[in-house]
C-alpha cells in the first residue's frame, strides 16, 4: 500500500503538471486509504502537499508571462481570508458526532470525506465535459466583475478549507468568465492562487495541530508530488492535455463514486 502511495504521490503532481490541476483533488484519498491517515489530518496535509506544489508549478508560468497578478490578488484576498477563517475557527468547532440516521453516525471525519467525494464527482464532470471557449489573445482590455468576484473567492476559500482541496475547477473556469483571462494565463494564475491560499489555511492548523503531524510523511509525499510536476511539465510538451484531461476525469469520477459507497455502504455494511 505505501509503495503504491508513494506511486500515487508522483501521479499528483504529473497532473498538476500536466493539466494545470485536478492533483489536489487525488491528495486526500491517497493520504486516508493509502497511508491510514486520519480524515481530518488528511485535509491539513492535502492543504501543505497541494499548495508547496502548486508553488512550485507556479514559478515557470511566472517566468513564461503567463500569471496574471492583479488577478491573483483580487481573488486571492477573499479566498485567503476564507480559507484561514475555515481552518482556524470553522472546522476546529465543528463536532465530532453531527448526527445519526438508523445504526450509521455521521462523524465529523465521514462528512469530509463525503464533501471530498461530492467534489471529486463535480470536478471530474467539469474535466470529462470541458466545454470552455478558448479566448482571444491578451488584446481584449481586463474588466473584473469585482462582486462575483468576491463571492466566488469566498465560496472557493471555505470549500478548500473544509476538505483540503485547491480548488482549480472551480477556479479556472471562473478567472476564464469573471476576470476575462485566455485559458492559458487562467491555469498559471490559478496556481499562484491555490498556493497562496492552501499554504496560508496551513498554518491556521499548524497553530491547532503542529505536535500531532506526521512530519516525515508529509515531506517525502510533497517532494514526491513536486517531482510529479517537474515530469508532467515535460510530459505536457509530448501528450494531448484534452484527451488526457477527459481519461483523468473519468478516473476522479470513478474515485469519487467509491469514496461514497465506501463511507456509507461498505464500511455500514462490515458494521
Amino acid at each position: 500500500m505505501i509503495v503504491i502511495g508513494f506511486i500515487a504521490s508522483i501521479m499528483i503532481g504529473v497532473s498538476l503538471g500536466l493539466i494545470g490541476g485536478g492533483g489536489s483533488i487525488l491528495t486526500v484519498p491517497v493520504l486516508v486509504y493509502l497511508f491510514g491517515v486520519d480524515p481530518l489530518m488528511a485535509t491539513a496535509y492535502s492543504l501543505f502537499i497541494v499548495g508547496l506544489s502548486a508553488l512550485v508549478g507556479a514559478y515557470p508560468k511566472y517566468k513564461e508571462g503567463m500569471i496574471s497578478v492583479k488577478t491573483a490578488i483580487v481573488f486571492g484576498i477573499p479566498a485567503i481570508a476564507a480559507v484561514f477563517v475555515t481552518r482556524k475557527i470553522i472546522v476546529p468547532s465543528i463536532p465530532d458526532e453531527l448526527f445519526s440516521i438508523r445504526d450509521t453516525v455521521f462523524t465529523k471525519s465521514l462528512m469530509m470525506m463525503i464533501l471530498f467525494a461530492v467534489l471529486m464527482v463535480a470536478a471530474s464532470v467539469s474535466m470529462i465535459r470541458d466545454k470552455r471557449k478558448q479566448q482571444t489573445g491578451d488584446s481584449d482590455k481586463q474588466k473584473f466583475n469585482y462582486p462575483m468576484i468576491l463571492l466566488e473567492g469566498v465560496v472557493v476559500g471555505v470549500l478548500t478549507g473544509l476538505v483540503g482541496a485547491g480548488g482549480g475547477f472551480l477556479i479556472i473556469p471562473a478567472l476564464v468568465m469573471l476576470s476575462k483571462l485566455p485559458m492559458k494565463k487562467a491555469v498559471g494564475t490559478s496556481l499562484l492562487i491555490i498556493a497562496a491560499k492552501s499554504l496560508i489555511g496551513f498554518i491556521g492548523d499548524v497553530s491547532q495541530n503542529g505536535a500531532n503531524m506526521d512530519w516525515k510523511l508529509l515531506g517525502i509525499v510533497t517532494a514526491l508530488a513536486i517531482g510529479g510536476i517537474f515530469l508532467g511539465n515535460v510530459l505536457s510538451r509530448k501528450i494531448d492535455g484534452n484527451k488526457l484531461k477527459k481519461g483523468f476525469g473519468w478516473f476522479v469520477l470513478v474515485m469519487g463514486v467509491y469514496i461514497i459507497l465506501n463511507e456509507l455502504v461498505l464500511k455500514s455494511a462490515k458494521h
